[in-house]
């Protein structure tokens, strides 16, 4: 072991990781490798580095609710998680012992899944956010996907009424049409996060679980799909468990090919949406006017639509359209660049469909990317050279 730094309780070794200790009576206890970022400060130490020892002298701090501790992300065999997930497989799925251990013999934990899962692109402002999707290449992009796969977007808006500039703007959000689809085996992106992040070790596990079973469904090898650093697949960037529930094999060739296949991919995203009961014809979202700022108390972070169409114009904001008296609505308020020249901000009126969006994404910019993208596509597309 490289030790490059030493503070408190924590010995900076190789990468960015750090050791952590505790002082069980007269011995010295490892804790943890962890990363930086998910370090919480527990212990108190004085440390002294002479030569090649570390010699530390521990103050213990009790600490009722120091859930701490990250799994070490060294030999995941080692770990009690590792065990009991590969004693789940084949008690549960008749997955054979050995060779499932020597299958993560070659799985790698990545100290950079570790970084990224902690600073997730929808934690920008809206400003920031939106220029990252709204760019002539990824609008013109739209456009010629379109006029490429125009006869399997047409039949499938037709069979399940979800639009074709929706379905293309996913993409386009998720992968770029699937030029960006990840660069991570997605084997080691789930197992990083499921044995080495104990704040969502649950799901992800349960996502390398669907993962290897989806794998062996659709003799696929687990070492060679690539995806996102958390793990999502393909054009349309499902999860594991998301290709299990909505993946289509739209082709009738025996296979669910998200990764190649765009007949595939555009099938599985309007099946989603179907699944998330989208609604037909319907509106997604419309400007709203205010006078004044008494909206402000209407905004929170649920995504559902809630407020009646009596209750906004009672909040003095006004709807860029007439709808129906019994629609519901989601108040959505987006950020602009405060050097901008309408700083502040952006209200929006959020419909069932905008919620079915936020399905796919748990973020109201996601969805306003999508939807902004996809009229883009939809206003370009009969103008495209």
């Amino acid at each position: 072991m490289k030790i490059k730094q030493v503070q408190g309780s924590r010995i900076k070794v190789q990468g960015s990781r750090y050791i952590l200790f505790q002082r069980i009576g007269k011995e010295i206890q490892l804790l943890a490798a962890v990363t930086l970022r998910s370090l919480p400060t527990i212990f108190c130490a004085r440390t002294k580095l002479n030569k090649n020892n570390l010699v530390l002298w521990f103050k213990c701090i009790t600490c009722a609710s120091c859930l701490v501790i990250v799994s070490c992300t060294g030999n995941i065999k080692d770990s009690e998680s590792y065990n009991t997930f590969i004693s789940k497989m084949v008690a549960t799925h008749h997955f054979n012992e050995s060779q499932l251990n020597k299958l993560f013999q070659a799985v790698e934990i990545k100290d950079d899944i570790l970084k990224k899962i902690s600073s997730p692109a929808e934690k920008m402002p809206w400003y920031k956010y939106r220029k990252i999707f709204m760019t002539n290449a990824r609008i013109n992009g739209g456009v010629k996907f379109w006029q490429e796969n125009k006869p399997a977007l047409a039949a499938v808006e037709q069979q399940t009424g979800v639009p074709a500039e929706i379905i293309v703007a996913i993409l386009g959000v998720e992968t770029a049409y699937g030029q960006k689809t990840g660069n991570y085996r997605v084997i080691d992106a789930l197992s990083t996060l499921g044995f080495a992040y104990p704040p969502r070790s649950r799901f992800f596990l349960g996502e390398l679980e669907s993962f290897l079973l989806l794998c062996r469904e659709e003799r696929i090898d687990p070492l060679k799909p690539v995806g996102s650093y958390a793990g999502a697949m393909g054009m349309p960037q499902f999860m594991p468990s998301s290709f299990t529930a909505y993946a289509i094999d739209y082709d009738n060739d025996s296979h669910r090919d998200i990764w190649h296949d765009n007949g595939d991919a555009i099938a599985s995203v309007a099946n989603y949406f179907v699944k998330h009961h989208w609604q037909a014809g319907q509106a997604i979202a419309l400007p709203v006017n205010a006078a004044g700022d008494g909206y402000k108390g209407a905004l929170n972070g649920n995504l559902k639509p809630d407020l009646r169409l009596d209750q906004l114009e009672s909040l003095n904001l006004k709807i860029s359209r007439p709808l129906p008296l019994n629609t519901k609505v989601k108040l959505l308020a987006f950020e602009q660049d405060p050097k901008g020249q309408k700083p502040g901000e952006e209200l929006w009126a959020g419909l069932d469909n905008f919620y079915v969006i936020t399905r796919y994404n748990h973020s109201p910019l996601y969805a306003m990317a999508v939807y902004q993208l996809s009229q883009s596509i939809l206003s370009k597309k009969g103008t495209f050279p």
